[in-house]
């Protein structure tokens, strides 16, 4: 046996395990690292206190949206229940984070290292789904 099919056959039988654990560490640091803070921490975001958007005054802080899509989307995301819409919105989430916060070309020069990643790590699970071990598995098999 060659060197190169026993690297296979040893990630091949690593790959539910290795993409559940990316779905729920990526998913839980987004609900704690991010959202949590926003919704909880010590400088929790108003739910009022209105940004204009487009120059329209919409009443609503825009960063405590960001803070419910965050954490909640990220516990979603972490168990795995309807997880390729909630990525889909993290990642959108996370592209207007990088326009609005993070403005330049290059990620490491703006700070914006962590928009990018999650950015990709959420079309990728939007792209893949929730895997053979979460919630979407067991509620909608066969569907």
């Amino acid at each position: 046996m060659s060197m190169k099919s026993i690297f296979n056959a040893v990630a091949t039988s690593f790959m539910d395990v290795s993409w559940t654990l990316m779905r729920v560490l990526s998913g839980a640091m987004f609900a704690v690292g991010h959202g949590y803070g926003k919704m909880f921490g010590e400088r929790a975001q108003p739910m009022t206190g209105g940004m204009e958007f487009f120059g329209i005054d919409v009443g609503i802080n825009m960063l405590w949206i960001a803070g419910v899509i965050e954490f909640f989307g990220g516990i979603l995301i972490a168990v795995g229940l309807f997880t390729r819409a909630t990525a889909l919105l993290a990642a959108i989430l996370m592209v207007m984070a990088y326009i609005t916060a993070h403005l330049a070309w290059f990620p490491t020069l703006n700070n914006g290292e962590l928009a990018a990643m999650y950015f990709i790590v959420f079309l990728v699970i939007f792209a893949y789904g929730a895997g053979k071990y979460s919630l979407d598995a067991v509620i909608f098999k066969g569907k």
